[in-house]
C-alpha cells in the first residue's frame, strides 16, 4: 500500500533530517552530566538491542557517552502496563533529562506521569491519531519522536502475505486489543483486507490468556495464514505464536525481524537501527536545549523485508522468486 499524499509531503520536507545533522561536525560537548531514561512495556532493552545501540552510539557521536557524562536509566513493565504510570514516574523522581519510551502504553504513561519531562515516543503507532500529539510537525506539549507509518505498513504486509500466497482467502489478524494504537493498526490491515478480497478472523488478545482462545479458533476455523501486530503483549507470547503456527503449518507475517529469525516466515518494517538514529537525534537537540513541542516528528524511510526460507520448506511452500529477489535478508 502506497503511503499517501500527505505523508509524502511530510517525507520531503523533512529531508534526511538525520543526514542534515552531521554527526562528528556537530558532537556536543557538554559540561554536565545528563540522565537518559527508558521506558518500555515489555522486559529489559538489552545491549545487544539494535535501538539502544544505535541510540546510544548515535549519542555518543553528539558527545553524550554512557559512563562518561550520560546515566542510562531503565524502567520496564514485563508485560504488565498497569505498572507503566508508577514507572514513569519513577524516572521522573529520578531526574532524568529525557525519557525515550518503546510502544503506545508506555509514550501514554510517560505522558500522563512525567508530564514536565521531554519526551521521545517510538513504536506508538501513529502519534496523531492516538492523540499523543497535537500533529505531526508540531507536536505541542512535552513529547516528540518517531512515527513509524504503522497503520500504513499493516496494510503493506497484508500486500506482502498475498503475494506470498495468491490463494490467500482468510487470515487471522492477531492484536492487542486493549492498545490503542495495536488497533488503529489492525483497522487498517482490515480495511486492506477488504480491498483485497481477503476475509479476516478477528483475534483480539488482552492477557496471556487470551491466546489459547485464539489459538482455539484458529483450530475450529483453520485460517490460509497468520499476522501479528507487535506490542508487548504478543511479543512476550510470540514463541507461542510461532509454535502454534509451525504445528499448524500456517504461514506468518510479523512486524520485528527478530520474530523471523526465531522461526516466524516474514517480517516487514522499519529497520530497527534507523529508529534508534532518530530517536537519538531527537535527544540530542532537546539535551542541547530544544522543546520537544517544537520538533516535528521523524518518519523512517528505510525498511526490511526478512524471509525465513528454512520455515518455508518446513511449511512445504514454495515462495514466489519475485517476492524472494525482493527480500532484504533470505534466512536459509
Amino acid at each position: 500500500m502506497a503511503i499517501n499524499i500527505a505523508r509524502r509531503q511530510f517525507i520531503a520536507a523533512l529531508g534526511g533530517a538525520v543526514s542534515a545533522w552531521p554527526l562528528a561536525a556537530n558532537a556536543q560537548q557538554p559540561s554536565k552530566n545528563y540522565r537518559l531514561g527508558l521506558l518500555s512495556g515489555v522486559g529489559v532493552v538489552a545491549a545487544t538491542d539494535e535501538r539502544r545501540k544505535t541510540l546510544l552510539s548515535v549519542l555518543a557521536m553528539r558527545g553524550f557517552v554512557e559512563g562518561q557524562n550520560l546515566v542510562f536509566v531503565q524502567r520496564y513493565a514485563d508485560g504488565h502496563p498497569e505498572r507503566l504510570n508508577g514507572l514513569a514516574a519513577e524516572l521522573k523522581a529520578a531526574n532524568v533529562d529525557v525519557i525515550v519510551t518503546l510502544g503506545y502504553p508506555a509514550a501514554l504513561a510517560a505522558k500522563v506521569s512525567a508530564k514536565d519531562v521531554p519526551i521521545v515516543v517510538t513504536g506508538a503507532g501513529d502519534p496523531v491519531a492516538t492523540g499523543l500529539v497535537d500533529g505531526l510537525t508540531r507536536p505541542g506539549g512535552n513529547l516528540t519522536g518517531v512515527t513509524e507509518l504503522s497503520t500504513d505498513l499493516s496494510a503493506k504486509r497484508l500486500e506482502i502475505l498475498k503475494d506470498a500466497l495468491p490463494d490467500l482467502r482468510c487470515v487471522a489478524m492477531l492484536w492487542n486489543a486493549a492498545d490503542l494504537g495495536m488497533t488503529l493498526r489492525y483497522r487498517a490491515a482490515e480495511d486492506a483486507a477488504r480491498v483485497l478480497g481477503v476475509k479476516v478472523q478477528t483475534l483480539g488478545v488482552r492477557q496471556p490468556n487470551d491466546f489459547d482462545h485464539a489459538f482455539a479458533e484458529m483450530t475450529r476455523e483453520p485460517p490460509d495464514a497468520i499476522l501479528m501486530v507487535s506490542d508487548a503483549l504478543t511479543v512476550l507470547n510470540r514463541g507461542r505464536v510461532v509454535e502454534f503456527a509451525k504445528t499448524n503449518h500456517l504461514p506468518t507475517i510479523f512486524e520485528n525481524s527478530s520474530i523471523v529469525r526465531d522461526g516466524g516466515l516474514m517480517s516487514y518494517g522499519p529497520k530497527q537501527s534507523e529508529i534508534g538514529e532518530r530517536a537519538a537525534d531527537l535527544v540530542a537537540r532537546i539535551l542541547g536545549g530544544a522543546r520537544p513541542a517544537d520538533l516535528p516528528l521523524e518518519l523512517p524511510t528505510r525498511f526490511e523485508l526478512l524471509i525465513n526460507l528454512q520455515t518455508a520448506k518446513a511449511l512445504g511452500l514454495t515462495l514466489p522468486p519475485t517476492l524472494l529477489s525482493r527480500a532484504d535478508e533470505v534466512i536459509e
